[in-house]
C-alpha cells in the first residue's frame, strides 16, 4: 500500500486553485519564476502587475522565512506573460515535500511550460566565490534518495509519469543561453556551472556533512529547489535554475567561519541586480525563440 501523498496536492485541489488564479487575472503565464533568499525584487521588474498574497490563495502554503515576501505575481516581463513567486516553502517549515511542491503543479496548469528558480546557497567547490552565480547543471537529492520524495504516493498521470527521468533534469540550452547573456553582460568572471546538493535544514552543515557533500560532487548546498525541480519535470515543464553562492561552506575545524542567514540576505540584495539583468535577458530571449511572428531575425532559432 503506497503512503497517500497531502490532500492538498491532489489534482482536483491544484485546479481549484489554478482556476481561481486565471479567474482573477487577465494574465496567461507561459513562464514561472521561484525567487530564493533576498531576491525577490525580480518581482517588481514585471509590468502591468497583479498580486496576491499567498495566504489569499485557496490551498496555498505561507512563507515564513525572513527575505520571503510570500505574494504571487502576475504579469509580463520583457513582453513575456510570468508568474513569480516572492518566496518559497521548505521542509524546515514544517511542510510536507508534497505542500513544499504544490505551487510547480498549479503552474503547470495555469499554462507554464518553462520555470525558473532561483536559491541562495554555500559553496563547498573551493574555487567558487561569495558573490559568484551557479548554473545548476544537475543536484543530488538527499532527501528524496531517504525517501522524503515529492512523488512518493498514488501517481496521477494527468500530471506525469510514474517514473520520470531526472538525467535531463536543467534544460541544457537554458544553460547555454545563461552562459551567453552572461559572457554578453560581462558577468563571465563570477558566473559558474555546477552541482547543487539540497538539504532539509534548517541548521548549516557540519564540517563533516560539507566534507561529505564535496566528496560526493557537490559544488553548493541549500535548502530548497531540488523538490520543485523534480516536480516540474514530472509535470513536463522545462527547468534552468542558478544558486547565488552567499557564503562559504565551512570545511575546516580551524576556520573562525560560521554561516549564517544574514549574511545571506547581505550577499542576496549586493548581486540582486546582476541576477534580475541575467534573467530579465534570458526571458527576453526565450521570447524571441518561442514567438516567431515578431523577429524574423531569430526565427531560425525556434526551439519548440
Amino acid at each position: 500500500m503506497f503512503p497517500q501523498a497531502d490532500q492538498s496536492d491532489t489534482y482536483e485541489d491544484c485546479k481549484a486553485t489554478a482556476d481561481w488564479l486565471l479567474a482573477q487575472s487577465a494574465v496567461r503565464p507561459s513562464v514561472g519564476i521561484v525567487c530564493g533568499s533576498g531576491l525577490g525584487g525580480l518581482a517588481a521588474a514585471l509590468k502591468d502587475q497583479v498580486a496576491f498574497d499567498y495566504k489569499d490563495v485557496p490551498n496555498f502554503p505561507q512563507s515564513t522565512v525572513h527575505g520571503h515576501a510570500g505574494r504571487l505575481v502576475f504579469g509580463t516581463l520583457r513582453g513575456r506573460s510570468c508568474v513569480c513567486m516572492q518566496g518559497r516553502f521548505h521542509l524546515y517549515e514544517g511542510y510536507s515535500v508534497q505542500k513544499v511542491t504544490l505551487p510547480m503543479r498549479i503552474f503547470k496548469l495555469l499554462g507554464v511550460d518553462t520555470v525558473i528558480l532561483t536559491n541562495a546557497a554555500g559553496a563547498l567547490n573551493q574555487d567558487f566565490k561569495v558573490g559568484d552565480i551557479m548554473i545548476l547543471k544537475d543536484h543530488i537529492n538527499l532527501p528524496g534518495l531517504s525517501g522524503n520524495h515529492p512523488l512518493v504516493g498514488l501517481n496521477d498521470e494527468r500530471f506525469g509519469v510514474r517514473f520520470p527521468c531526472m538525467s535531463d533534469a536543467y534544460e541544457r540550452e537554458l544553460q547555454q543561453l545563461a552562459l551567453d547573456v552572461g559572457q554578453e553582460l560581462g558577468f563571465g568572471d563570477f558566473l559558474k556551472e555546477g552541482v547543487y546538493s539540497v538539504l532539509g535544514g534548517p541548521s548549516f552543515e557540519t564540517v563533516a556533512e560539507s566534507r561529505m557533500l564535496a566528496k560526493l560532487g557537490a559544488d553548493a548546498v541549500g535548502m530548497s529547489t531540488v523538490h520543485e525541480v523534480t516536480v516540474a519535470r514530472h509535470c513536463g515543464m522545462r527547468v534552468f535554475a542558478l544558486s547565488l553562492i552567499t557564503n562559504r561552506a565551512v570545511m575546516d575545524y580551524d576556520s573562525p567561519e560560521k554561516a549564517n542567514h544574514e549574511e545571506v540576505l547581505v550577499v542576496a540584495k549586493q548581486r540582486a541586480e546582476q541576477v534580475e539583468r541575467l534573467i530579465c535577458t534570458m526571458v527576453a530571449r526565450m521570447e524571441r525563440r518561442h514567438n516567431n511572428n515578431d523577429d524574423d531575425d531569430h526565427d531560425d532559432h525556434h526551439d519548440d
